[in-house]
Protein backbone atom coordinates (compact mmCIF):
# COMPACT_ATOMS: atom_id res chain seq x y z
CA UNK A 1 0.00 0.00 0.00
CA UNK A 2 2.81 2.54 0.67
CA UNK A 3 4.17 1.91 -3.05
CA UNK A 4 0.79 3.64 -4.62
CA UNK A 5 -1.33 4.32 -1.78
CA UNK A 6 -5.61 5.34 -1.87
CA UNK A 7 -6.91 5.74 -5.13
CA UNK A 8 -10.28 7.62 -4.78
CA UNK A 9 -12.61 6.70 -7.52
CA UNK A 10 -15.12 9.80 -7.46
CA UNK A 11 -14.51 13.53 -6.62
CA UNK A 12 -18.12 13.74 -4.52
CA UNK A 13 -18.56 15.29 -1.43
CA UNK A 14 -18.14 11.75 -0.05
CA UNK A 15 -14.54 11.51 -2.07
CA UNK A 16 -13.01 15.05 -0.97
CA UNK A 17 -14.45 14.25 2.96
CA UNK A 18 -12.57 11.16 2.82
CA UNK A 19 -9.43 13.06 1.34
CA UNK A 20 -9.89 15.30 3.81
CA UNK A 21 -10.76 13.34 6.41
CA UNK A 22 -7.18 11.37 5.74
CA UNK A 23 -4.65 13.70 5.72
CA UNK A 24 -6.36 15.23 8.87
CA UNK A 25 -6.06 12.09 10.93
CA UNK A 26 -1.97 12.52 9.92
CA UNK A 27 -2.37 10.02 7.10
CA UNK A 28 0.78 9.83 4.33
CA UNK A 29 0.54 7.51 2.14
CA UNK A 30 -0.31 8.89 -1.22
CA UNK A 31 -4.21 10.27 -2.22
CA UNK A 32 -5.23 9.99 -5.85
CA UNK A 33 -8.78 11.66 -5.99
CA UNK A 34 -9.94 11.07 -9.28
CA UNK A 35 -13.26 13.11 -10.68
CA UNK A 36 -14.47 12.20 -13.90
CA UNK A 37 -16.37 15.87 -14.82
CA UNK A 38 -13.93 18.92 -16.03
CA UNK A 39 -14.20 20.60 -12.65
CA UNK A 40 -13.54 20.94 -9.33
CA UNK A 41 -15.15 19.53 -6.85
CA UNK A 42 -18.04 21.51 -6.03
CA UNK A 43 -21.13 21.61 -3.87
CA UNK A 44 -24.35 19.87 -5.21
CA UNK A 45 -27.38 20.80 -3.65
CA UNK A 46 -26.91 24.84 -4.77
CA UNK A 47 -27.55 23.62 -7.62
CA UNK A 48 -31.55 23.69 -7.99
CA UNK A 49 -32.05 26.82 -6.01
CA UNK A 50 -29.44 29.41 -5.76
CA UNK A 51 -27.20 28.68 -8.39
CA UNK A 52 -30.18 28.31 -10.88
CA UNK A 53 -31.35 31.69 -9.64
CA UNK A 54 -28.41 33.43 -9.72
CA UNK A 55 -27.86 33.62 -6.12
CA UNK A 56 -24.71 31.86 -6.06
CA UNK A 57 -21.70 31.49 -8.56
CA UNK A 58 -19.66 28.81 -9.72
CA UNK A 59 -16.72 29.76 -7.78
CA UNK A 60 -18.70 29.77 -4.48
CA UNK A 61 -19.53 26.18 -4.71
CA UNK A 62 -15.95 24.64 -4.86
CA UNK A 63 -15.09 23.21 -2.14
CA UNK A 64 -11.37 23.67 -1.98
CA UNK A 65 -8.57 25.59 -3.65
CA UNK A 66 -6.14 24.17 -6.01
CA UNK A 67 -3.63 25.19 -3.23
CA UNK A 68 -4.91 23.31 -0.62
CA UNK A 69 -5.01 20.08 -2.31
CA UNK A 70 -1.38 21.03 -3.20
CA UNK A 71 -0.43 22.02 0.39
CA UNK A 72 -1.81 18.28 1.65
CA UNK A 73 -0.34 16.44 -1.36
CA UNK A 74 -3.68 15.38 -2.71
CA UNK A 75 -3.20 14.62 -6.27
CA UNK A 76 -7.07 16.27 -7.87
CA UNK A 77 -6.88 14.54 -11.34
CA UNK A 78 -10.12 15.96 -13.23
CA UNK A 79 -11.71 14.49 -16.47
CA UNK A 80 -10.78 10.82 -16.09
CA UNK A 81 -13.60 8.58 -16.25
CA UNK A 82 -12.57 5.30 -14.77
CA UNK A 83 -13.96 2.12 -17.05
CA UNK A 84 -11.82 -0.99 -15.55
CA UNK A 85 -10.33 -1.93 -12.36
CA UNK A 86 -7.79 -4.21 -11.65
CA UNK A 87 -7.85 -5.72 -7.89
CA UNK A 88 -5.50 -8.26 -6.86
CA UNK A 89 -6.70 -10.34 -3.49
CA UNK A 90 -4.76 -8.28 -1.37
CA UNK A 91 -6.75 -5.29 -2.48
CA UNK A 92 -4.09 -3.05 -4.75
CA UNK A 93 -4.64 -3.29 -8.34
CA UNK A 94 -4.72 -0.35 -11.46
CA UNK A 95 -7.64 1.56 -11.91
CA UNK A 96 -7.96 2.41 -16.23
CA UNK A 97 -9.77 5.74 -17.50
CA UNK A 98 -10.96 5.94 -20.93
CA UNK A 99 -8.51 8.42 -21.33
CA UNK A 100 -5.96 4.86 -21.42
CA UNK A 101 -4.63 6.59 -18.53
CA UNK A 102 -3.49 4.28 -15.46
CA UNK A 103 -3.97 4.70 -11.85
CA UNK A 104 -2.01 2.19 -9.80
CA UNK A 105 -3.24 1.98 -6.01
CA UNK A 106 -2.22 -0.60 -2.98
CA UNK A 107 -6.14 0.37 -1.33
CA UNK A 108 -9.60 1.21 -3.28
CA UNK A 109 -12.09 3.80 -2.42
CA UNK A 110 -15.22 4.41 -4.10
CA UNK A 111 -17.17 7.10 -3.55
CA UNK A 112 -19.08 6.96 -7.33
CA UNK A 113 -22.28 8.36 -6.06
CA UNK A 114 -25.51 7.80 -8.30
CA UNK A 115 -26.61 8.96 -11.66
CA UNK A 116 -30.73 10.41 -12.36
CA UNK A 117 -32.47 7.96 -13.51
CA UNK A 118 -34.02 8.41 -16.84
CA UNK A 119 -37.58 8.45 -17.99
CA UNK A 120 -38.53 5.90 -20.70
CA UNK A 121 -41.39 7.44 -22.60
CA UNK A 122 -41.16 8.83 -26.09
CA UNK A 123 -39.87 11.88 -26.95
CA UNK A 124 -37.53 11.83 -23.49
CA UNK A 125 -34.65 12.33 -25.80
CA UNK A 126 -35.68 15.65 -27.52
CA UNK A 127 -33.78 18.70 -26.65
CA UNK A 128 -35.07 20.76 -23.40
CA UNK A 129 -35.86 17.42 -21.65
CA UNK A 130 -33.00 17.60 -18.76
CA UNK A 131 -32.53 16.30 -15.44
CA UNK A 132 -30.44 17.95 -13.11
CA UNK A 133 -27.78 15.79 -11.03
CA UNK A 134 -24.52 17.47 -11.68
CA UNK A 135 -22.63 20.95 -12.92
CA UNK A 136 -22.63 20.63 -16.53
CA UNK A 137 -27.11 19.94 -16.31
CA UNK A 138 -27.70 23.06 -14.50
CA UNK A 139 -25.10 24.75 -16.80
CA UNK A 140 -27.22 24.01 -19.21
CA UNK A 141 -30.68 24.33 -17.54
CA UNK A 142 -29.38 27.70 -16.26
CA UNK A 143 -28.68 28.53 -20.24
CA UNK A 144 -31.89 27.20 -21.54
CA UNK A 145 -34.36 29.12 -18.67
CA UNK A 146 -34.13 32.70 -20.02
CA UNK A 147 -35.55 31.47 -23.14
CA UNK A 148 -38.49 29.50 -21.47
CA UNK A 149 -42.03 30.60 -20.56
CA UNK A 150 -43.76 27.08 -19.74
CA UNK A 151 -42.14 24.74 -17.51
CA UNK A 152 -42.97 20.83 -16.64
CA UNK A 153 -41.52 19.17 -14.20
CA UNK A 154 -41.79 15.23 -13.68
CA UNK A 155 -40.96 13.86 -10.32
CA UNK A 156 -42.29 15.29 -6.96
CA UNK A 157 -39.15 14.24 -4.55
CA UNK A 158 -36.64 17.06 -2.98
CA UNK A 159 -35.20 18.02 -6.93
CA UNK A 160 -38.10 18.55 -8.43
CA UNK A 161 -40.23 20.61 -5.90
CA UNK A 162 -36.86 22.45 -5.21
CA UNK A 163 -36.18 23.15 -9.04
CA UNK A 164 -40.07 23.59 -9.55
CA UNK A 165 -40.20 26.52 -6.34
CA UNK A 166 -36.77 28.33 -8.31
CA UNK A 167 -38.09 28.07 -11.55
CA UNK A 168 -41.69 29.86 -10.56
CA UNK A 169 -40.04 32.33 -8.65
CA UNK A 170 -37.92 33.13 -11.47
CA UNK A 171 -41.15 34.26 -13.18
CA UNK A 172 -41.90 30.83 -15.05
CA UNK A 173 -45.31 28.88 -15.44
CA UNK A 174 -44.75 25.39 -13.62
CA UNK A 175 -46.61 22.26 -13.31
CA UNK A 176 -45.15 19.45 -12.05
CA UNK A 177 -46.15 16.01 -12.29
CA UNK A 178 -45.99 13.36 -9.44
CA UNK A 179 -46.96 9.93 -10.45
CA UNK A 180 -47.70 8.38 -6.54
CA UNK A 181 -49.92 9.97 -4.58
CA UNK A 182 -48.51 12.11 -2.55
CA UNK A 183 -44.91 14.75 -2.93
CA UNK A 184 -41.93 13.21 -1.56
CA UNK A 185 -43.62 10.45 -0.28
CA UNK A 186 -40.28 8.13 0.25
CA UNK A 187 -38.83 11.21 3.10
CA UNK A 188 -41.48 12.75 4.64
CA UNK A 189 -45.42 11.61 6.10
CA UNK A 190 -48.83 11.81 4.93
CA UNK A 191 -49.44 15.33 7.01
CA UNK A 192 -45.92 16.83 5.43
CA UNK A 193 -46.64 16.12 2.03
CA UNK A 194 -50.07 17.61 2.34
CA UNK A 195 -49.00 20.73 4.02
CA UNK A 196 -46.47 20.83 0.83
CA UNK A 197 -48.80 20.51 -1.64
CA UNK A 198 -50.63 23.19 -0.39
CA UNK A 199 -47.87 25.43 -0.08
CA UNK A 200 -46.85 25.29 -3.52
CA UNK A 201 -50.35 24.91 -5.25
CA UNK A 202 -51.63 28.34 -3.50
CA UNK A 203 -48.47 30.12 -4.64
CA UNK A 204 -48.88 29.36 -8.36
CA UNK A 205 -47.13 25.76 -9.45
CA UNK A 206 -49.81 23.68 -10.48
CA UNK A 207 -49.14 19.98 -9.27
CA UNK A 208 -50.69 16.65 -10.50
CA UNK A 209 -50.67 13.67 -8.14
CA UNK A 210 -51.12 9.98 -9.67
CA UNK A 211 -49.94 11.53 -12.88
CA UNK A 212 -47.60 9.91 -15.35
CA UNK A 213 -46.13 11.04 -18.88
CA UNK A 214 -47.39 9.11 -21.38
CA UNK A 215 -45.06 11.29 -24.40
CA UNK A 216 -43.11 13.99 -25.05
CA UNK A 217 -44.40 16.05 -27.54
CA UNK A 218 -42.24 18.10 -30.05
CA UNK A 219 -42.51 21.48 -31.47
CA UNK A 220 -40.28 21.75 -34.17
CA UNK A 221 -36.54 20.48 -33.52
CA UNK A 222 -37.31 20.65 -29.37
CA UNK A 223 -39.87 20.14 -26.89
CA UNK A 224 -43.37 21.49 -27.34
CA UNK A 225 -45.34 19.63 -24.17
CA UNK A 226 -46.00 16.59 -21.94
CA UNK A 227 -49.22 14.07 -23.10
CA UNK A 228 -50.84 13.23 -19.45
CA UNK A 229 -54.21 11.05 -19.83
CA UNK A 230 -54.95 13.24 -23.17
CA UNK A 231 -53.77 16.33 -22.43
CA UNK A 232 -50.97 18.01 -23.55
CA UNK A 233 -49.35 20.04 -21.41
CA UNK A 234 -47.31 22.75 -22.90
CA UNK A 235 -43.76 23.21 -21.75
CA UNK A 236 -40.64 24.79 -23.28
CA UNK A 237 -38.65 23.01 -21.47
CA UNK A 238 -39.09 19.50 -19.29
CA UNK A 239 -37.74 18.98 -15.84
CA UNK A 240 -37.09 15.01 -14.69
CA UNK A 241 -36.10 14.63 -11.47
CA UNK A 242 -37.84 11.03 -10.86
CA UNK A 243 -35.02 9.21 -9.07
CA UNK A 244 -31.29 8.13 -9.02
CA UNK A 245 -29.78 4.80 -9.45
CA UNK A 246 -26.32 3.76 -7.58
CA UNK A 247 -23.50 3.47 -9.74
CA UNK A 248 -22.30 -0.06 -8.86
CA UNK A 249 -20.92 -0.96 -12.11
CA UNK A 250 -17.59 -0.60 -11.41
CA UNK A 251 -17.77 -2.63 -7.44
CA UNK A 252 -19.76 -5.04 -9.57
CA UNK A 253 -17.13 -5.78 -11.91
CA UNK A 254 -14.59 -6.43 -9.30
CA UNK A 255 -16.74 -8.91 -7.30
CA UNK A 256 -17.86 -6.79 -4.73
CA UNK A 257 -21.90 -7.65 -3.15
CA UNK A 258 -24.51 -5.10 -4.84
CA UNK A 259 -27.80 -4.89 -3.79
CA UNK A 260 -29.27 -0.84 -4.30
CA UNK A 261 -25.20 -0.14 -3.47
CA UNK A 262 -22.29 -1.14 -2.83
CA UNK A 263 -22.64 -3.89 0.32
CA UNK A 264 -20.46 -2.58 3.11
CA UNK A 265 -19.95 -2.80 7.17
CA UNK A 266 -20.19 -0.12 9.67
CA UNK A 267 -16.74 0.58 8.90
CA UNK A 268 -17.59 1.22 5.05
CA UNK A 269 -15.79 -1.72 4.22
CA UNK A 270 -16.94 -3.59 0.80
CA UNK A 271 -17.40 -7.15 1.16
CA UNK A 272 -13.67 -7.93 -0.08
CA UNK A 273 -12.86 -6.47 3.39
CA UNK A 274 -10.87 -4.16 1.62
CA UNK A 275 -12.12 -1.86 -0.64
CA UNK A 276 -14.11 1.44 0.64
CA UNK A 277 -17.31 2.28 -0.15
CA UNK A 278 -18.89 5.76 1.12
CA UNK A 279 -21.96 8.14 -0.03
CA UNK A 280 -24.49 7.73 -2.43
CA UNK A 281 -23.09 4.71 -4.11
CA UNK A 282 -22.50 2.66 -0.54
CA UNK A 283 -25.30 0.60 1.15
CA UNK A 284 -24.74 0.29 4.84
CA UNK A 285 -26.23 -1.37 8.14
CA UNK A 286 -28.94 1.25 9.76
CA UNK A 287 -26.87 3.45 11.58
CA UNK A 288 -30.15 4.69 13.60
CA UNK A 289 -29.70 3.32 17.16
CA UNK A 290 -31.95 0.22 18.16
CA UNK A 291 -32.24 -0.41 14.23
CA UNK A 292 -34.07 -3.53 13.29
CA UNK A 293 -31.10 -5.90 13.04
CA UNK A 294 -29.92 -6.87 9.53
CA UNK A 295 -31.94 -3.56 8.44
CA UNK A 296 -30.08 -1.40 5.89
CA UNK A 297 -30.09 1.39 4.05
CA UNK A 298 -28.69 3.67 1.26
CA UNK A 299 -28.56 7.29 2.42
CA UNK A 300 -28.88 10.42 -0.41
CA UNK A 301 -27.62 12.77 1.69
CA UNK A 302 -24.48 15.51 2.47
CA UNK A 303 -24.47 14.74 6.19
CA UNK A 304 -24.37 10.70 5.37
CA UNK A 305 -21.18 11.84 2.94
CA UNK A 306 -19.84 13.19 5.49
CA UNK A 307 -20.06 11.22 8.32
CA UNK A 308 -19.32 8.16 6.49
CA UNK A 309 -16.58 9.29 5.34
CA UNK A 310 -15.04 10.03 8.40
CA UNK A 311 -15.82 6.45 9.27
CA UNK A 312 -13.88 5.21 6.34
CA UNK A 313 -11.05 7.64 7.30
CA UNK A 314 -10.57 6.39 10.91
CA UNK A 315 -10.69 2.56 9.66
CA UNK A 316 -7.90 3.01 6.95
CA UNK A 317 -5.85 4.64 9.47
CA UNK A 318 -6.25 1.42 11.57
CA UNK A 319 -9.16 2.69 14.25
CA UNK A 320 -11.88 1.76 14.29
CA UNK A 321 -15.01 3.93 14.79
CA UNK A 322 -18.41 2.20 14.19
CA UNK A 323 -20.85 4.11 11.75
CA UNK A 324 -23.59 4.93 14.49
CA UNK A 325 -25.36 8.20 14.00
CA UNK A 326 -28.67 9.90 13.42
CA UNK A 327 -29.80 10.47 9.56
CA UNK A 328 -30.46 14.12 8.82
CA UNK A 329 -31.96 15.44 5.57
CA UNK A 330 -33.10 19.39 4.23
CA UNK A 331 -34.53 20.46 1.13
CA UNK A 332 -34.84 24.33 0.77
CA UNK A 333 -37.96 24.92 -1.83
CA UNK A 334 -38.68 28.78 -2.00
CA UNK A 335 -40.07 30.04 1.32
CA UNK A 336 -39.51 26.87 3.18
CA UNK A 337 -36.73 25.01 4.68
CA UNK A 338 -37.80 21.00 5.46
CA UNK A 339 -35.14 20.00 7.76
CA UNK A 340 -35.91 16.19 8.75
CA UNK A 341 -34.33 14.45 11.64
CA UNK A 342 -34.02 10.43 12.47
CA UNK A 343 -36.16 7.80 9.97
CA UNK A 344 -39.81 7.93 10.66
CA UNK A 345 -40.15 4.17 8.88
CA UNK A 346 -42.36 1.77 11.26
CA UNK A 347 -43.87 4.77 13.36
CA UNK A 348 -47.75 4.30 15.13
CA UNK A 349 -47.91 7.64 16.19
CA UNK A 350 -47.93 10.97 15.12
CA UNK A 351 -48.13 14.90 16.86
CA UNK A 352 -48.66 18.02 14.16
CA UNK A 353 -47.28 21.01 15.76
CA UNK A 354 -48.75 24.04 13.36
CA UNK A 355 -47.96 27.17 13.83
CA UNK A 356 -49.79 29.24 11.37
CA UNK A 357 -49.09 32.97 12.62
CA UNK A 358 -45.53 32.36 12.69
CA UNK A 359 -45.41 30.01 9.51
CA UNK A 360 -43.89 26.75 11.19
CA UNK A 361 -45.19 23.14 10.74
CA UNK A 362 -43.25 20.08 12.29
CA UNK A 363 -44.60 16.82 12.39
CA UNK A 364 -43.06 14.35 15.30
CA UNK A 365 -43.22 10.70 14.79
CA UNK A 366 -43.36 8.22 17.47
CA UNK A 367 -42.79 4.11 17.90
CA UNK A 368 -45.02 3.77 21.15
CA UNK A 369 -43.73 6.42 23.46
CA UNK A 370 -40.18 6.86 22.03
CA UNK A 371 -39.76 9.90 18.75
CA UNK A 372 -38.13 8.26 16.59
CA UNK A 373 -38.05 11.17 13.75
CA UNK A 374 -39.72 14.95 12.79
CA UNK A 375 -40.54 16.95 9.78
CA UNK A 376 -39.57 20.28 10.34
CA UNK A 377 -40.80 23.31 8.05
CA UNK A 378 -39.45 26.37 8.86
CA UNK A 379 -38.59 25.55 12.11
CA UNK A 380 -35.02 24.67 13.15
CA UNK A 381 -35.71 24.91 17.19
CA UNK A 382 -38.16 21.91 16.34
CA UNK A 383 -35.60 20.01 14.30
CA UNK A 384 -32.37 20.79 16.38
CA UNK A 385 -34.54 19.59 19.58
CA UNK A 386 -35.49 15.88 17.89
CA UNK A 387 -32.37 15.83 16.64
CA UNK A 388 -30.51 15.99 20.11
CA UNK A 389 -33.04 13.91 21.78
CA UNK A 390 -32.23 11.17 19.12
CA UNK A 391 -28.71 11.17 19.76
CA UNK A 392 -29.32 11.26 23.54
CA UNK A 393 -31.86 8.90 23.32
CA UNK A 394 -33.76 11.10 25.05
CA UNK A 395 -37.79 11.27 25.67
CA UNK A 396 -40.30 14.22 24.32
CA UNK A 397 -43.50 13.35 25.65
CA UNK A 398 -45.81 12.96 22.79
CA UNK A 399 -48.64 14.85 24.93
CA UNK A 400 -47.10 17.74 25.96
CA UNK A 401 -45.33 18.31 22.51
CA UNK A 402 -48.85 18.65 21.05
CA UNK A 403 -48.85 22.17 21.86
CA UNK A 404 -46.67 24.37 19.28
CA UNK A 405 -46.58 26.70 21.97
CA UNK A 406 -44.55 24.51 23.82
CA UNK A 407 -40.63 24.89 23.30
CA UNK A 408 -39.53 20.84 22.47
CA UNK A 409 -36.42 21.27 23.98
CA UNK A 410 -37.86 22.60 27.55
CA UNK A 411 -39.76 18.89 27.67
CA UNK A 412 -37.12 16.82 26.41
CA UNK A 413 -36.27 14.25 29.39
CA UNK A 414 -32.28 13.61 28.57
CA UNK A 415 -31.12 10.60 30.27
CA UNK A 416 -27.69 10.75 32.14
CA UNK A 417 -25.24 11.12 29.47
CA UNK A 418 -21.49 9.53 29.17
CA UNK A 419 -18.99 12.59 28.96
CA UNK A 420 -16.54 10.51 26.87
CA UNK A 421 -15.75 12.56 23.23
CA UNK A 422 -13.59 11.49 20.48
CA UNK A 423 -11.27 13.40 18.66
CA UNK A 424 -13.14 13.82 15.20
CA UNK A 425 -11.44 14.60 12.00
CA UNK A 426 -12.15 17.46 9.96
Amino acid sequence: MAEHGLVIIGASQAGVQLAVSLRALGYQEPITLLGEENHRPYQRPALSKEFLQGSVTKESLIYRTQEYWDSHDIDLVKNERIVRVDKGEDGSGVAHARSGATFPFGRLALTVGARARRLRVEGSDLPGVLSLRNADDALELKARVPAVSDVVVIGGGFIGLEAAASLHKMGKRVTLLEEGPRLVGRAVGQRTSEYLFEHHSERGIEILLAAQADRIVAKGDSVGGVEVDGRVIPADLVLVGVGVIPNTELAESIGLECDNGVRVDEFAVASDGVTIAVGDCANLPNPVPDAPPGDRVRFESVNNAIEQAKVAAYMITGRKEEYAGIPWFWSNQGELKLQIAGLSAGHDRTVVRHDETKGKFSVLYYRGDRVIAADCINNPLDFMAVKSALANRAAIPHDQAADPAVALKAITRVPELSTTTRNEPQ
